[in-house]
């Protein structure tokens, strides 16, 4: 199977690293949500080899993610699990949990269910990172955020830019709580949460 590539993770993986290097500074696993292309996985596997990596996507982005995985043949870097944010989670604890750009991708319930089960797999003190552009207290970060939210919510109206605020509320439902944010380029943020 051909690799899929998308050209924003290829922009984005070098920021998002050095934001990791910070955070996920401890041997331990990490249960990537959302591994969309693969790239970000075998990315930082290959950078943070203190890690286990375990990436998961739905069935239908499995394919491609076992691509890049077979080429890389890092031996932190697990099979993809199938994961559906709204369906059953893995069984394991995990020390650290990512995601990107998938909160304004997934429609709200979803969203809600991730936070769930990330609230659930993430053992205590634990840090979860999630990358992507956000809006905060009602108001977008940038027009360029706004004109995202714009053309998600009219290609679909169950998706959109989330707000920074409604995500820490639900979050903290979960034991999850926001320790940091951080800018990060094209307009976007890291969300650091730790799991009381």
């Amino acid at each position: 199977m051909q690799k899929p590539f998308a050209p924003s993770a290829e922009q984005n993986k070098d920021p998002i690293l050095q934001v990791l290097l910070q955070w996920f500074d401890r041997p331990g696993t990490v249960l990537e949500v959302g591994s969309g292309t693969g790239q970000h996985a075998v990315h930082f596997a290959r950078n943070l080899t203190h890690l286990t990596w375990q990436p998961s996507d739905v069935q239908a982005h499995v394919g491609g993610i076992e691509a890049w995985r077979a080429e890389a043949g890092l031996v932190n870097l697990r099979p993809t699990h199938v994961l559906d944010a709204s369906g059953p989670w893995p069984e394991e604890v995990f020390d650290y949990v990512f995601t990107a750009n998938t909160a304004h991708i997934m429609h709200w319930p979803a969203v809600l269910a991730m936070l769930c089960g990330v609230g659930r797999v993430l053992r205590a003190g634990g840090v979860f990172a999630m990358y992507g552009p956000f809006a905060r207290s009602g108001r977008h970060t940038a027009v360029s955020n706004a004109e995202f939210d714009r053309a998600l919510r009219r290609s679909d109206p169950g998706m959109g830019v989330r707000d920074m605020d409604d995500l820490s509320r639900e979050g903290m439902k979960h034991g999850l709580q926001i320790e940091d944010v951080i800018p990060m380029p094209a307009d976007n943020f890291t969300l650091i949460w730790r799991r009381a």
